[in-house]
């Protein structure tokens, strides 16, 4: 019974994103059938590829699927969301740059040195937006403000105001795709970072913990969950999200650019978070939610640019989506419509009563 309850619980979650992505794919099939085609073709570096929208769809929402994931986990553990990952994730990308300059060359040990390290940096970053949230006990976006506000800055005393170009089959094998592999290796990053989040999840107890405490942080504490280590964890795993899509980003194009590296990522990370179903508030969550909501973002990205919308106008777009989804999901709508449920429900039973 449980089982079926949990069950139907976790599909009413994942409703929101399900219709909005329904509402796009017939749209688009109504529009241009042509738009999910898939076909194979030769890149500039000889390497046959998938290509096409459908492609381009789930390649270029990589690193925003992957800080989703790790957002929604600080969303569901303190009731907030971190507005500074797209300003760490360039910290990272400088940091990333500068060691692979330091060792003399890209080769597979430079590379993997140089992600630890700058993984290790974003994680004491974000441990700093972490204590100011879990021990000091400040709002999340209030205190990740910091960071947003000055975190590129950091990033140009890094590496100043050079864009260091990277050219090297490795860095390009990492950000596009790997010789004799058709799909984009990003999304085989996405899936990695999915599949480790899943684990851990199966093998600890910190879903349960993430989940209790975003709920009620003093019933946790009088269970015997210390609050403070679960947000802090929280916000390291979203230190190692952001990492490897900050080495993503800079593989893709080759080249370290603090200003535009992961730009306005943080909004749309908060925005997919809220597609995919989960409270804004904290609680309980679906990181599947969140990676459907990343995907949708991007697939209405992709529409509006397939349909010659003015690039300026598409945050507008997103503005009305958030505004939908908001007012869908607040507590005046969802009052509504189960006080409706409630009224038919009766009526049926009686209908089915009397026949």
């Amino acid at each position: 019974m449980n089982k079926k309850k949990n069950a139907a619980s976790g599909l009413r979650q994942l409703l929101i994103p399900l219709i909005a992505l329904g509402i796009l794919i017939v749209f688009n099939l109504i529009r241009d059938v042509s738009f999910f085609s898939v076909e194979m073709r030769v890149n500039n570096s000889g390497n046959v590829v998938l290509a096409g929208n459908l492609i381009s769809i789930i390649d270029t929402a990589s690193e925003l699927a992957i800080i989703a994931m790790g957002m929604t986990l600080v969303t569901a553990a303190c009731g907030g969301q971190d507005i500074s990952v797209g300003a760490v994730g360039a910290i990272s990308g400088a940091v990333l740059v500068k060691v692979l300059q330091a060792m003399g060359g890209i080769t597979a040990l430079s590379v993997v040195a140089a992600f630890a390290a700058a993984t290790a940096v974003t994680i004491l970053f974000k441990l700093f937006n972490g204590t100011l949230v879990a021990v000091f006990r400040i709002q999340p976006m209030i205190a990740t403000l910091i960071l947003f506000s000055c975190g590129r800055s950091i990033a140009y005393w890094i590496n100043g105001s050079a864009t260091p170009q990277l050219t090297s089959p490795i860095i390009d094998s990492i950000g596009k795709t790997i010789p004799g592999i058709p799909v984009p290796t990003p999304v085989f990053a996405v899936l990695l970072v999915a599949l480790l989040l899943v684990l851990i999840f199966k093998f600890t107890s910190l879903r349960l913990y993430t989940q209790s405490v975003g709920i009620n942080q003093g019933a946790a504490r009088l269970n015997g969950v210390n609050p403070t280590v679960v947000k802090l964890i929280s916000f390291v795993i979203l230190g190692v999200c952001v990492s490897v899509a900050a080495l993503i980003g800079v593989s893709r194009l080759g080249q370290l650019n603090h200003k535009t590296l992961l730009v306005d990522i943080e909004m749309d990370a908060i925005l997919a978070v809220a597609i995919g179903g989960n409270s804004l508030a904290g609680g309980k969550f679906k990181l599947i939610g969140s990676v459907m909501g990343a995907y949708i973002i991007q697939m209405l990205t992709t529409t509006l640019y397939a349909m010659n919308v003015n690039p300026v106008n598409i945050k507008a777009y997103k503005a009305i989506v958030i505004i939908i989804i908001v007012v869908a999901g607040s507590p005046v709508i969802k009052n509504a419509l189960t006080s409706l449920f409630k009224k038919r429900r009766p009526a049926k039973a009686q209908t089915e009563g009397v026949s």
